[in-house]
């Protein structure tokens, strides 16, 4: 499913306009953006999805082509961990 299929599927179910569908999802992804970004906290839907800033810390990887150890400095990343209804429903239940 891409975003203009989401979009279509939202307006039917909540039964409102796409414009107003996609409008809540595009200030969904803004705001889980915004407090990954920070980093302080994490975005939980209950049952569902919880988002959450991670570090990485450096490592040493080896490039694939020569062989030679290439560093890979600190970052950070995003974890994303499915809940329980989610999990549920992956299952077929």
């Amino acid at each position: 499913m891409n975003r203009s299929e989401l979009v279509a599927a939202l307006s039917e179910r909540a039964e409102v306009t796409r414009k107003d569908a996609d409008a809540v999802l595009s200030a969904f992804a803004e705001i889980v953006g915004d407090v990954v970004a920070k980093g302080d906290e994490k975005v939980t839907i209950p049952g569902f999805l919880t988002f959450e800033r991670t570090h990485r810390a450096a490592r040493t990887a080896r490039n694939p082509q020569t062989g030679d150890p290439i560093q890979i400095p600190a970052g950070y990343s995003v974890k994303v961990s499915a809940g329980s209804k989610l999990k549920e429903s992956a299952k077929g239940k």
